[in-house]
């Protein structure tokens, strides 16, 4: 499936859940949270349905399952095993805070590889941004994904200037010496809260320097349809990404879409429509109806998210509700 720019549409990210066992700011607001009924949200057998018609008509290569928080669905590893069924690399973004006990079974079902959110190595401050002290069950969880074969392990930081920006270099040490890929990403206007503005960027070109100076990387290769920029450690120490949406945008080489946990997809993460699937299941069409909602939702796609311009629109959802 070509969309508006003649690509071809490859990453399908679905969210399985809008709950989380962290309310931090970055992805939920502290209040007023309103929850999805369990009716409301599709089953796994929709899931699966979706995914297979993605394969089929579209040669869908990678499906990232996110949240909300994906480990606090009942019985993830079946839905992975169900979706492990097809051909496509199966990977998962968690917050890591049950990934101790979940990481071998998720193995075991078929998933290939996991990336986990970590915003810091603090403990205070990991509960203040999280609203939980869990800091040492994820950062057991992801020693636990290494230990099962989930490779490979990426942990996403989100670096918001004046809460966590200090951290940059010992969170890149963290993943040398555990050998996992950290990626820094710049702060977008996502947050639950509201809270979001541009002064609160850490830009990708500081982060890099910050990290070169402490330990010396070049870059690796042209990022492609990849989010994040790769440099690789001179020493041999493994690699670091940074995404950086905000002041290097890559809106003209993104080929992801979006499923959220009530069945709506998104072309965009930015996007301010979005098209209702789990109706269009519920409702007897077939699979050639939502090959043709799906063909049209992503020919609707917009040049860019416009951040930072006079003519940006914030969605109205925050990332929990959308799907990292």
């Amino acid at each position: 499936m070509k969309d508006g720019f003649g690509r071809q549409v490859l990453d399908l990210r679905i969210s399985v859940t809008d709950r989380c066992n962290f309310r931090c700011g970055y992805c939920m607001p502290e209040e007023d949270m309103k929850w999805l009924p369990r009716a409301e949200i599709l089953t796994f057998e929709e899931i699966e349905r979706v995914v297979r018609v993605f394969v089929e008509h579209f040669g869908i290569t990678s499906v990232r399952v996110t949240g909300g928080e994906p480990t606090v669905r009942a019985q993830l590893p079946e839905l992975v095993r169900r979706l492990a069924r097809w051909p496509v690399e199966l990977s998962m973004t968690t917050n890591g805070a049950t990934l101790d006990r979940l990481a071998g079974p998720l193995k075991d079902a078929g998933l290939h590889r996991v990336t986990v959110s970590c915003d810091s190595l603090q403990p205070e401050r990991f509960a203040a941004i999280t609203g939980r002290d869990m800091l040492a069950p994820v950062l057991s969880g992801i020693g636990s994904a290494v230990r099962a074969g989930l490779a490979p392990v990426k942990v996403n930081v989100v670096l918001m200037r004046g809460i966590n920006d200090d951290e940059v270099v010992d969170l890149a040490r963290f993943g040398r010496d555990r050998g996992v890929e950290m990626r820094f990403i710049e702060f977008m206007p996502l947050d639950g809260a509201g809270a979001w503005s541009l002064d609160k960027v850490v830009p990708a070109g500081e982060i890099l320097d910050r990290i070169g100076a402490a330990f010396p990387i070049e870059p690796v290769g042209a990022r492609d349809h990849q989010p994040a920029e790769r440099y690789r450690y001179l020493d041999g120490a493994g690699a670091v990404g940074v995404i950086a949406s905000v002041t290097r945008p890559f809106c003209d080489n993104c080929d992801r879409v979006r499923l959220t946990a009530e069945g709506s997809l998104r072309s965009c993460l930015f996007s301010v429509r979005e098209r209702d699937l789990r109706s269009l299941m519920r409702g007897g069409g077939t699979d050639d109806d939502l090959a043709e909602a799906i063909t049209s939702e992503v020919a609707a796609k917009w040049a860019g998210h416009a951040i930072g311009k006079v003519n940006f629109v914030r969605p109205a959802r925050s990332m929990s509700q959308i799907g990292g």
